[in-house]
């Protein structure tokens, strides 16, 4: 008897596919998702660069021939002058401090070099301070480059000591381009000492629960997508149990059905994500009452574009437990390479721009920008127009999809 109820159970297995693909077979896809994020770190030619911005308030010689060696880690990206040809060398662009310190909170740079002018009332033993402005959102640019500049500063210092001095990098000092060594630079036989190193963290130090503010809009995005994917199913339902062929034959149109489902879950999924912010705010310390603004249209364009995919899933399926893996699949899948479970910067550059092909990333930049870059809801314009474009695009499939029950 035992025997048999194996065999049974093997053929229930076989003929349900839906049970094969979860068990089998999903579980190879994020293996590999995972792998290719962690194991593609491992190669140097898929490692992430580095994006970082250089302020040079100190011209010496230390601190060009800081700059020149900076220049030759492959793993950082500066920002760099847009009028070059290829066939010039590359002139990397020196900015001021308060336009480095920005372009770290806007995160278009992961991190900022600034070499600080030494105070003229400053002894001989005395060095200037070199300042690496970065955003522990992205706690591993911060970090390496802290290792690459205090190498690249006893490098250059050992160079210029043993009168080894290679010619100084080129880059314009606040939009002016210069090379070489100027009669003003400060010589380095001056500097008995090497400038000290200070890190700065410019936006998760004001912070009173950065962890927190980084990591509740992943969480809070990918439980929308289940709970959205899950109400959905009722369309089946009524598609299963012939409601939906009764509510047809009224004066109830699909366009009309359709966005009805799609108000209802767009409001029962604006009041999950508040409740779950409010939660974080009341328990956890998240900053909800000072970024209301960007929180409220984050929050109802993001559940209006995740109501849209819920519907267009519900209409492409065709029964409710197809529904199920279907939407456990997309949707972990667009979790994993979104940033809702793994950090994107992570991931490799590859990973990261198949990554913006998915639903999580924008709404996470959009609620990052807001709650950790704490930036006005004008610099989130890309993101609120991405997801409403596709929340349109979504919607649209849906009612494709559904032409098929007004045939039947």
């Amino acid at each position: 008897m035992i025997r048999t109820v194996i065999q049974t159970s093997w053929r229930r297995l076989r003929n349900n596919r839906s049970e094969l693909l979860l068990t089998f077979i999903v579980p190879i896809v994020f293996f590999s998702i995972f792998a290719l994020i962690f194991g593609s770190r491992d190669a140097s030619s898929s490692t992430p660069k580095i994006k970082v911005a250089i302020s040079n308030e100190w011209p010496s010689e230390l601190s060009a021939r800081a700059v020149a060696l900076l220049q030759e880690q492959k793993s950082l990206r500066f920002t760099e002058s847009n009028s070059q040809t290829s066939t010039q060398p590359k002139v990397f662009i020196s900015v001021s401090r308060a336009s480095a310190e920005d372009l770290v909170r806007r995160g278009m740079v992961s991190a900022a070099v600034v070499f600080m002018k030494p105070d003229s009332d400053q002894t001989s033993k005395e060095t200037a301070q070199v300042e690496v402005l970065c955003d522990s959102f992205d706690q591993v640019a911060s970090q390496v480059l802290m290792a690459v500049v205090q190498k690249t500063l006893m490098t250059a210092n050992a160079e210029l000591a043993n009168n080894s001095r290679p010619p100084a990098a080129k880059f314009e000092d606040n939009g002016v381009a210069f090379a070489g060594y100027s009669n003003n630079i400060q010589p380095a036989s001056s500097l008995p000492h090497l400038p000290t190193i200070a890190a700065i963290d410019i936006i998760g130090g004001k912070k009173a629960n950065p962890v927190i503010a980084m990591y509740a809009a992943g969480i809070a995005v990918m439980f929308l997508l289940f709970s959205a994917t899950t109400a959905s199913g009722s369309l089946l339902e009524e598609r299963e149990n012939s409601t939906l062929d009764r509510l047809l034959c009224s004066r109830l149109t699909m366009d009309q059905l359709l966005l009805g489902k799609w108000a209802f879950l767009t409001m029962v999924g604006s009041v999950q994500m508040t409740l779950m912010f409010l939660w974080g705010a009341i328990v956890f310390g998240i900053d909800l009452q000072h970024h209301l603004e960007g929180f409220i249209a984050m929050t109802v364009v993001t559940a209006g574009a995740a109501s849209s995919f819920a519907l267009m899933l519900a209409s492409l399926c065709k029964s409710r437990m197809q529904l199920g893996w279907v939407s456990t699949i997309v949707i972990l899948t667009m979790s994993a390479l979104g940033g809702s479970m793994v950090p994107r910067y992570l991931m490799s550059e590859t990973i990261q721009n198949a990554g913006l092909w998915t639903f999580n990333a924008w709404a996470l930049d959009g609620y990052n920008k807001i709650f950790w870059r704490e930036l006005p809801l004008s610099d989130v314009g890309t993101e609120l127009a991405i997801l409403t474009a596709s929340g349109f695009v979504f919607i649209l499939a849906a009612r494709v999809f559904a032409i098929r029950w007004e045939r039947t």
